[in-house]
């Protein structure tokens, strides 16, 4: 387990999972807020989209109605984080040797280039970035 002390850096690259949970008030925000206290978020540019299909997934489930879809994304946009450039090449390198899909692997990089823990709740992401000598910042569940 990795603690805060022992890692050194100023940014941490956080993913929809962890910003879905913010967003909608999971039981793992306080947490998830906690963690990222005194760092920098940063993402990968497609995140952005990877947030609009997560509230059209829930709208088309009818497990959110539009008006509290567009009331997220308001909050998803006061969030301070940055996003980054990650090279496509290096992405499909990263999918193709952990086939995995690119939108896990425009993370991986983003990772990997900015030299940054990587804060998610998807395990099977978690596992992967593991595999990849990627720090994950440890989220108790």
């Amino acid at each position: 387990m990795v603690q805060l002390e022992q890692v050194k850096m100023s940014n941490i690259v956080v993913d929809t999972s962890v910003l879905i949970a913010v967003i909608t008030n999971e039981p793992s925000k306080e947490q998830l807020i906690e963690i990222t206290q005194g760092f920098n978020l940063i993402a990968p540019q497609s995140v952005h989209w990877e947030i609009g299909n997560a509230f059209s997934a829930m709208l088309k489930r009818k497990r959110i109605t539009l008006n509290d879809s567009l009331q997220a994304i308001k909050i998803y946009w006061t969030i301070p984080m940055r996003l980054v450039e990650v090279e496509i090449e290096d992405t499909i390198e990263l999918a193709d040797a952990f086939n995995i899909y690119a939108y896990d692997a425009y993370l991986l990089r983003c990772a990997l280039k900015y030299n940054a823990p990587l804060l998610t709740l998807d395990k099977g992401l978690e596992n992967v970035a593991r595999r990849a000598n990627i720090v994950v910042m440890e989220v108790s569940q």
